[in-house]
């Protein structure tokens, strides 16, 4: 998401998965170089196939000076509510492991992250790591929420009897962050922030 004021109006774009925030033509052709003095994604970064170059893009639109922020999920290790559906979606479906990071772990890594920003020229790079928790009402309705995540790309790629196990496991493994006031886990995020 780009946003900029005009004539006292704040002006928000906002581009979704295979657009043009991936650094494509239509995305030069919308917006002019140096126009921009802030651009914030929230949880949109890492989900671009190709960070590099959509940050190449926000790079080339900022004014000198002006400043990036995105916020990214942490390691694998640090969010078992993501982490746990794609393992088991792997594992039932035997499904490889890739050499690229999948998914919401794309930037996963304070040292991720920050490489990235600084690969293609931002300076001052900052990253801030925030601890939070994901709470839900019930492991039913985490579940039903994880249904509508990154995981369903790797899902896409089981039967649809895989798909059934995969998810009746998931529902057993989140269980452990069941508790009186319904599911809660701990989940890491990341904040970095680059300046051009």
């Amino acid at each position: 998401m780009v946003r900029r004021s005009v004539g006292g109006m704040l002006t928000r774009f906002t581009f979704g998965p295979g657009s043009s925030s991936t650094g494509g033509p239509a995305f030069q052709e919308i917006i002019d170089a140096e126009s921009f003095d802030a651009v914030i994604s929230r949880f949109g970064l890492m989900l671009i196939p190709d960070p590099n170059k959509a940050l190449t893009e926000i790079r080339r639109v900022l004014r000198r000076g002006g400043k990036v922020a995105a916020i990214v999920f942490s390691t694998p290790d640090q969010c078992p509510y993501l982490s746990i559906p794609h393992a088991i979606a792997r594992r039932v479906g035997r499904l490889a492991l890739s050499t690229e990071p999948f998914g919401e772990f794309r930037l996963s890594g304070p040292w991720v992250v920050e490489g990235v920003y600084r690969s293609v020229g931002f300076h001052d790079v900052a990253v801030h790591q925030i601890p939070t928790r994901r709470t839900f009402p019930s492991v039913a309705a985490a579940v039903e929420y994880a249904k509508a995540l990154p995981v369903r790309e790797l899902m896409g790629q089981l039967s649809e009897s895989e798909q059934q196990q995969a998810w009746a496991e998931i529902e057993v493994a989140l269980r452990q962050f069941e508790g009186p006031n319904g599911y809660e886990s701990p989940c890491v995020l990341l904040i970095a922030v680059g300046t051009k």
